[in-house]
């Protein structure tokens, strides 16, 4: 059996100390160094770009300015100031202690692995079959430790770090790299999202998880099973397998989402105002987000699919543009409830004013009704000594009878103005 230990593939660097060239497809924006290409399909972004010198060291201080971080910018207060390559953990939670398992297979066996540290782990890894190293968390120096062995450049090994960054694929010369999103429901029905990132050098895949917990079961019962193809293929079906449970996930998450939305049209009537636009707004920065992260993942997978590497079999291509397909129909779904929750809204806001102006409109009648009765009223009521009709037995009948009447006379006013 021909271990990893015993390659030079996995472990590639120039004698010279030149940088290797890295072809970078990406959907974010482009650095100084990058050169943009376009392609045919619409928001893809190719980008040469030259890596880094592995000898070039540079000394700088962290910045001590708490810094507002963008959406998927990567930047923050711990990477500010650092060179370029730094590995180090950036996210919203606190990083997860790395574990690590291997899935070794071809299309007669599968065995899955524990192995005690990375050197283990490398000596286990069989050439001749399909390798998957699946690591959840990056803390604890596992994933450092791991790309350094496997000759990874620095910049790739901080992207995997940093879950941050915008989902993107990249093109190097000896291996692919893919960063993307996995977006789980829990049972309470809070929205994760998770950056899984893949590295796929020859019949080798890792995958790169923030913290244990994701879509990939399925997967992982097929290659014990045997059931279906994906012990016939190589890596890169692997590749497809976990991209496809990741997009599949995003259906999954998109239909709760769509049946709260319903939830709340058939309560709207029933529920305060208060929460009902609480509510809907919670779904619309849910839908919000997924598109940011459903958009670039599409680009990912249509680069993904053109790409020319030696690390992806020809034969791939229609099950990578069917896989595109389908986050091209999960944008459109997202797009249409995100549409639908702005419609309920202003249908909302209308009818929250036209209740308005219905109670508005009585309080102007009530006022136009007592305005001529308050005024026969205040003449009646000042204190002359000498007035009309003010010794007269009839008079305070009289005066009650002639408010009445202005009453009605308004009222048949009002309604033969439409205004009742």
């Amino acid at each position: 059996m021909a271990s990893l230990g015993d390659m030079k593939w996995f472990s590639k660097k120039k004698e010279d100390g030149e940088p290797v060239a890295v072809s970078r497809v990406s959907s974010g924006i482009s650095d100084g160094n990058s050169a943009v290409s376009e392609e045919s399909m619409p928001g893809d972004r190719i980008l040469n770009k030259s890596a880094l010198s592995s000898g070039e060291k540079a000394k700088s201080e962290k910045s001590k300015h708490h810094l507002s971080k963008l959406p998927f910018s990567g930047v923050s207060v711990e990477t500010a100031g650092l060179p370029p390559g730094t590995p180090q953990y950036i996210g919203d939670a606190e990083p997860t202690l790395a574990t690590y398992c291997l899935y070794c297979y071809d299309e007669i066996s599968a065995v899955m692995r524990t192995p005690e540290d990375i050197s283990e782990l490398l000596a286990l890894i069989d050439l001749n079959v399909v390798n998957w190293i699946n690591i959840n968390g990056l803390s604890g120096g596992i994933v450092e430790k791991l790309c350094g062995m496997l000759g990874i450049h620095p910049l790739v090994i901080e992207d995997i770090m940093n879950t941050e960054h915008r989902p993107r694929f990249e093109n190097y010369d000896d291996y692919l790299f893919l960063i993307t999103k996995m977006i789980t429901a829990n049972e309470d029905g809070s929205i994760e999202y998770d950056q899984v990132s893949f590295l796929l050098k020859g019949k080798l895949l890792i995958s790169f998880q923030e913290k244990p917990g994701d879509c990939f079961k399925a997967v992982r019962d097929r290659i014990m099973s045997g059931a279906g193809r994906l012990r016939k293929h190589g890596a890169d079906y692997l590749l497809y397998a976990l991209l496809d449970s990741i997009v599949d996930n995003y259906f999954i998450v998109l239909e709760m989402l769509g049946d709260r939305l319903e939830q709340f049209e058939e309560a709207s009537d029933s529920e305060s105002d208060q929460e009902f636009f609480h509510g809907i707004q919670g779904l619309k920065r849910e839908f919000s987000r997924m598109r940011r992260i459903i958009w670039p993942v599409r680009d990912s997978i249509a680069a993904l699919s053109r790409t020319e590497s030696i690390q992806m079999d020809v034969s791939l291509s229609p099950y990578l543009r069917d896989l595109y397909e389908n986050t091209v129909q999960a944008i459109e779904a997202l797009e249409s409830y995100r549409e639908h929750a702005t419609s309920m809204i202003e249908l909302h806001l209308s009818e929250v004013n036209t209740n308005m102006s219905r109670v508005m409109t009585l309080l102007t009648i009530l006022s136009a009704i007592f305005i001529p009765i308050t005024f026969i009223a205040g003449i009646y009521g000042m204190n002359f000594a000498y007035m009309p009709e003010l010794n007269k037995p009839w008079g305070y009948p009289a005066a009650l009878v002639f408010m009445a009447a202005v009453v009605i006379a308004e009222l048949i006013y009002f309604k033969k103005k439409k205004w009742m």
